[in-house]
Protein backbone atom coordinates (compact mmCIF):
# COMPACT_ATOMS: atom_id res chain seq x y z
CA UNK A 1 0.00 0.00 0.00
CA UNK A 2 1.42 3.25 -1.26
CA UNK A 3 2.62 5.80 1.71
CA UNK A 4 0.25 9.19 1.73
CA UNK A 5 2.49 12.19 0.40
CA UNK A 6 2.14 16.16 0.51
CA UNK A 7 1.59 18.16 -1.62
CA UNK A 8 4.91 19.33 -2.06
CA UNK A 9 6.55 15.27 -2.19
CA UNK A 10 3.58 14.90 -4.69
CA UNK A 11 4.79 17.52 -6.36
CA UNK A 12 8.49 16.48 -6.32
CA UNK A 13 7.69 13.15 -7.50
CA UNK A 14 5.79 14.15 -10.17
CA UNK A 15 9.27 16.35 -11.01
CA UNK A 16 11.19 13.84 -11.26
CA UNK A 17 9.53 11.19 -13.19
CA UNK A 18 8.68 13.81 -15.79
CA UNK A 19 12.39 14.69 -15.62
CA UNK A 20 13.54 10.60 -15.70
CA UNK A 21 15.34 9.23 -18.51
CA UNK A 22 16.03 5.45 -19.72
CA UNK A 23 18.76 3.33 -20.29
CA UNK A 24 19.36 0.81 -23.00
CA UNK A 25 21.43 -1.33 -23.89
CA UNK A 26 22.71 -2.15 -27.26
CA UNK A 27 20.64 -5.25 -29.21
CA UNK A 28 19.64 -5.24 -32.41
CA UNK A 29 16.01 -4.53 -32.18
CA UNK A 30 16.35 -1.79 -29.14
CA UNK A 31 16.45 1.72 -31.91
CA UNK A 32 13.27 0.56 -33.52
CA UNK A 33 11.51 0.09 -29.61
CA UNK A 34 12.41 4.23 -28.96
CA UNK A 35 9.63 5.58 -31.48
CA UNK A 36 7.28 5.32 -28.29
CA UNK A 37 9.60 8.15 -25.96
CA UNK A 38 9.23 11.81 -26.70
CA UNK A 39 11.33 13.43 -29.78
CA UNK A 40 14.32 15.01 -27.88
CA UNK A 41 14.35 12.16 -24.84
CA UNK A 42 17.31 11.38 -22.87
CA UNK A 43 18.64 7.59 -23.38
CA UNK A 44 21.48 6.21 -21.48
CA UNK A 45 23.42 3.57 -23.82
CA UNK A 46 25.20 1.28 -21.89
CA UNK A 47 28.56 -0.39 -22.73
CA UNK A 48 29.11 -4.10 -21.36
CA UNK A 49 32.18 -6.55 -21.97
CA UNK A 50 30.28 -8.94 -24.10
CA UNK A 51 29.66 -5.62 -26.64
CA UNK A 52 32.21 -3.55 -26.01
CA UNK A 53 32.81 0.58 -26.65
CA UNK A 54 32.65 0.18 -30.52
CA UNK A 55 28.86 -1.00 -30.23
CA UNK A 56 27.82 1.78 -27.34
CA UNK A 57 29.54 4.55 -29.85
CA UNK A 58 27.81 2.99 -33.25
CA UNK A 59 24.58 3.24 -31.36
CA UNK A 60 24.63 6.52 -30.04
CA UNK A 61 25.39 7.80 -32.85
CA UNK A 62 22.81 6.35 -34.42
CA UNK A 63 20.08 7.56 -32.43
CA UNK A 64 21.77 10.91 -31.68
CA UNK A 65 20.37 11.41 -35.16
CA UNK A 66 17.50 11.05 -34.57
CA UNK A 67 17.00 13.66 -32.25
CA UNK A 68 17.38 11.78 -28.86
CA UNK A 69 20.04 13.44 -26.48
CA UNK A 70 22.21 10.53 -25.51
CA UNK A 71 24.40 9.82 -22.75
CA UNK A 72 27.16 6.79 -23.60
CA UNK A 73 28.42 5.26 -21.02
CA UNK A 74 31.95 4.68 -21.33
CA UNK A 75 33.17 1.86 -18.90
CA UNK A 76 36.59 2.04 -17.71
CA UNK A 77 37.61 -1.22 -17.91
CA UNK A 78 37.02 -1.37 -21.89
CA UNK A 79 39.44 1.41 -22.37
CA UNK A 80 42.82 -0.14 -23.47
CA UNK A 81 45.13 2.98 -23.45
CA UNK A 82 45.60 6.61 -23.91
CA UNK A 83 45.89 6.04 -27.40
CA UNK A 84 42.17 4.13 -27.84
CA UNK A 85 41.05 7.16 -25.45
CA UNK A 86 42.03 9.72 -28.11
CA UNK A 87 40.33 7.71 -30.77
CA UNK A 88 37.06 7.60 -28.24
CA UNK A 89 37.11 11.20 -27.71
CA UNK A 90 37.77 12.29 -31.14
CA UNK A 91 34.52 10.32 -32.30
CA UNK A 92 31.94 11.28 -29.39
CA UNK A 93 33.75 15.06 -30.53
CA UNK A 94 31.58 14.32 -33.96
CA UNK A 95 28.40 13.53 -32.32
CA UNK A 96 25.76 16.08 -31.17
CA UNK A 97 26.15 14.51 -27.29
CA UNK A 98 26.67 16.67 -24.64
CA UNK A 99 26.63 14.54 -21.86
CA UNK A 100 28.81 11.28 -20.47
CA UNK A 101 28.34 8.77 -17.94
CA UNK A 102 31.73 7.36 -16.66
CA UNK A 103 31.27 4.38 -14.30
CA UNK A 104 34.19 1.47 -14.05
CA UNK A 105 32.49 -0.82 -16.06
CA UNK A 106 32.17 -5.03 -15.22
CA UNK A 107 34.70 -6.49 -17.10
CA UNK A 108 36.49 -8.99 -14.80
CA UNK A 109 39.46 -8.50 -16.76
CA UNK A 110 40.17 -4.77 -18.09
CA UNK A 111 41.22 -4.35 -21.97
CA UNK A 112 43.93 -2.18 -20.55
CA UNK A 113 45.52 0.19 -17.94
CA UNK A 114 42.77 1.51 -16.44
CA UNK A 115 41.35 -0.23 -13.81
CA UNK A 116 39.05 2.05 -12.52
CA UNK A 117 36.62 4.96 -13.46
CA UNK A 118 39.12 7.86 -11.41
CA UNK A 119 41.87 7.04 -13.81
CA UNK A 120 39.76 7.67 -17.06
CA UNK A 121 38.53 10.95 -15.93
CA UNK A 122 41.29 12.26 -15.07
CA UNK A 123 42.34 11.47 -18.33
CA UNK A 124 39.26 12.53 -20.11
CA UNK A 125 40.20 16.03 -17.84
CA UNK A 126 43.13 16.74 -19.96
CA UNK A 127 40.78 16.78 -23.47
CA UNK A 128 39.82 20.20 -24.89
CA UNK A 129 36.39 17.98 -24.82
CA UNK A 130 32.75 19.96 -24.88
CA UNK A 131 30.50 17.64 -22.91
CA UNK A 132 28.72 20.08 -20.01
CA UNK A 133 27.76 16.69 -17.94
CA UNK A 134 30.25 14.16 -17.06
CA UNK A 135 28.41 11.41 -14.58
CA UNK A 136 29.79 8.82 -12.32
CA UNK A 137 28.43 5.93 -10.24
CA UNK A 138 27.30 5.86 -6.76
CA UNK A 139 26.38 2.29 -4.76
CA UNK A 140 23.63 2.95 -2.09
CA UNK A 141 24.24 -0.59 -1.00
CA UNK A 142 27.80 -0.83 -1.47
CA UNK A 143 30.09 -2.85 -3.61
CA UNK A 144 30.34 -6.26 -4.04
CA UNK A 145 34.45 -5.81 -3.62
CA UNK A 146 34.99 -2.48 -2.60
CA UNK A 147 34.34 -1.40 1.36
CA UNK A 148 31.65 1.72 1.68
CA UNK A 149 34.60 4.59 3.32
CA UNK A 150 37.04 3.41 -0.11
CA UNK A 151 33.89 4.02 -2.32
CA UNK A 152 33.43 7.37 -0.55
CA UNK A 153 36.10 8.41 -0.93
CA UNK A 154 36.46 7.70 -4.76
CA UNK A 155 33.41 9.49 -5.13
CA UNK A 156 35.04 12.41 -3.15
CA UNK A 157 37.71 12.67 -5.97
CA UNK A 158 35.54 11.64 -8.78
CA UNK A 159 33.74 15.16 -8.03
CA UNK A 160 36.54 17.31 -9.07
CA UNK A 161 35.81 15.60 -12.63
CA UNK A 162 32.16 15.44 -12.86
CA UNK A 163 28.71 17.09 -12.12
CA UNK A 164 26.38 14.29 -11.23
CA UNK A 165 26.24 10.84 -9.66
CA UNK A 166 23.70 8.00 -10.73
CA UNK A 167 22.86 5.67 -8.15
CA UNK A 168 23.12 2.12 -8.44
CA UNK A 169 19.38 0.09 -8.72
CA UNK A 170 18.19 -0.59 -5.40
CA UNK A 171 14.70 -1.49 -3.81
CA UNK A 172 14.63 0.16 -0.27
CA UNK A 173 14.24 4.06 0.26
CA UNK A 174 15.84 4.57 3.79
CA UNK A 175 19.06 2.61 1.98
CA UNK A 176 18.51 4.93 -0.59
CA UNK A 177 18.30 8.00 1.88
CA UNK A 178 20.64 7.37 4.30
CA UNK A 179 23.14 6.92 1.72
CA UNK A 180 22.71 10.45 0.05
CA UNK A 181 22.91 11.62 3.12
CA UNK A 182 26.24 10.11 4.45
CA UNK A 183 27.62 11.33 1.32
CA UNK A 184 26.79 14.82 1.69
CA UNK A 185 28.01 14.62 5.30
CA UNK A 186 31.35 13.64 3.40
CA UNK A 187 31.63 16.55 1.24
CA UNK A 188 30.02 14.89 -1.92
CA UNK A 189 27.51 17.44 -3.22
CA UNK A 190 27.17 16.79 -7.10
CA UNK A 191 23.24 16.28 -7.87
CA UNK A 192 21.95 12.85 -7.48
CA UNK A 193 19.81 10.70 -10.47
CA UNK A 194 18.49 8.07 -8.28
CA UNK A 195 18.62 4.43 -10.27
CA UNK A 196 14.88 3.80 -10.74
CA UNK A 197 13.80 -0.09 -11.36
CA UNK A 198 10.77 0.23 -13.90
CA UNK A 199 8.34 -2.02 -14.57
CA UNK A 200 9.50 -5.63 -15.28
CA UNK A 201 8.76 -9.16 -15.22
CA UNK A 202 9.89 -10.80 -12.01
CA UNK A 203 12.40 -13.07 -13.74
CA UNK A 204 13.88 -10.12 -15.26
CA UNK A 205 14.00 -8.28 -12.78
CA UNK A 206 15.86 -10.26 -10.11
CA UNK A 207 18.19 -12.31 -12.81
CA UNK A 208 19.48 -8.63 -13.20
CA UNK A 209 19.28 -7.53 -9.70
CA UNK A 210 21.80 -10.70 -8.75
CA UNK A 211 23.91 -10.15 -11.78
CA UNK A 212 25.07 -6.59 -10.87
CA UNK A 213 25.33 -7.29 -6.99
CA UNK A 214 22.43 -5.67 -6.19
CA UNK A 215 22.52 -5.69 -2.12
CA UNK A 216 24.99 -8.36 -2.78
CA UNK A 217 22.49 -10.88 -4.11
CA UNK A 218 20.92 -13.48 -2.52
CA UNK A 219 22.11 -11.96 1.27
CA UNK A 220 19.70 -8.88 0.40
CA UNK A 221 16.88 -10.90 -0.32
CA UNK A 222 17.37 -13.12 2.72
CA UNK A 223 18.06 -10.45 4.76
CA UNK A 224 14.85 -7.98 3.36
CA UNK A 225 11.92 -10.21 3.63
CA UNK A 226 9.61 -7.51 3.34
CA UNK A 227 11.61 -6.37 -0.13
CA UNK A 228 12.03 -9.67 -1.54
CA UNK A 229 8.13 -10.60 -0.50
CA UNK A 230 7.16 -7.44 -3.02
CA UNK A 231 8.88 -8.70 -6.13
CA UNK A 232 8.10 -12.14 -5.75
CA UNK A 233 4.34 -11.53 -5.04
CA UNK A 234 3.22 -10.74 -8.66
CA UNK A 235 4.31 -11.81 -12.32
CA UNK A 236 5.04 -8.04 -12.83
CA UNK A 237 6.81 -5.55 -10.72
CA UNK A 238 6.04 -1.66 -10.51
CA UNK A 239 8.22 0.30 -8.99
CA UNK A 240 4.93 3.13 -7.36
CA UNK A 241 5.22 1.82 -3.78
CA UNK A 242 9.06 2.86 -3.79
CA UNK A 243 8.69 6.28 -5.03
CA UNK A 244 5.80 6.90 -2.66
CA UNK A 245 8.72 6.02 0.03
CA UNK A 246 11.30 7.76 -1.73
CA UNK A 247 9.34 10.66 -2.25
CA UNK A 248 10.46 12.55 1.37
CA UNK A 249 13.97 12.36 0.11
CA UNK A 250 13.19 13.76 -3.42
CA UNK A 251 11.22 16.43 -1.68
CA UNK A 252 14.30 17.18 0.16
CA UNK A 253 16.15 20.22 -1.52
CA UNK A 254 19.16 20.04 1.16
CA UNK A 255 19.62 16.00 -0.61
CA UNK A 256 19.65 17.77 -4.52
CA UNK A 257 18.08 14.52 -5.87
CA UNK A 258 17.33 16.04 -9.83
CA UNK A 259 15.51 12.93 -10.97
CA UNK A 260 15.30 9.53 -11.76
CA UNK A 261 17.79 6.81 -14.30
CA UNK A 262 15.43 4.25 -14.98
CA UNK A 263 16.78 0.69 -15.64
CA UNK A 264 13.98 -0.44 -18.58
CA UNK A 265 16.33 -3.41 -19.11
CA UNK A 266 15.61 -2.61 -22.74
CA UNK A 267 11.50 -3.06 -22.20
CA UNK A 268 11.29 0.90 -23.58
CA UNK A 269 7.75 0.44 -24.26
CA UNK A 270 6.47 -0.68 -21.17
CA UNK A 271 8.65 1.92 -19.02
CA UNK A 272 7.62 4.74 -21.08
CA UNK A 273 3.42 3.53 -20.76
CA UNK A 274 4.32 2.96 -16.84
CA UNK A 275 6.02 6.07 -16.60
CA UNK A 276 3.11 8.29 -18.01
CA UNK A 277 0.36 6.28 -16.37
CA UNK A 278 2.24 6.85 -13.01
CA UNK A 279 2.33 11.09 -13.70
CA UNK A 280 -1.41 10.99 -14.82
CA UNK A 281 -1.97 9.34 -11.33
CA UNK A 282 -0.81 11.90 -9.58
CA UNK A 283 -2.37 14.65 -11.44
Amino acid sequence: MKRKVSEAEQQALARSIHDAYMEIFPTDTIESRLDVLEPGSYVAVTCSPSKGVEETLAMSERIAARGFRVVPHLAARMVRDEAHLREIMARLDDMPIVSLFVPGGDATTPAGKYTKALDLLRDIAEFDHRFEDIGVAGHPEGHPVVSTDVMIEELLRKQAYSNYVVTQMCFDATIIGRWIREVRDAGVMLPVWLGLPSVSNRSTLLTTSLRIGVGNSLRYLKNHGKIAARLLRTKVYQPDDLLFELAPYIADPDLNIRGHHIYCFNQVEKAEQWRRQFLAGLQ
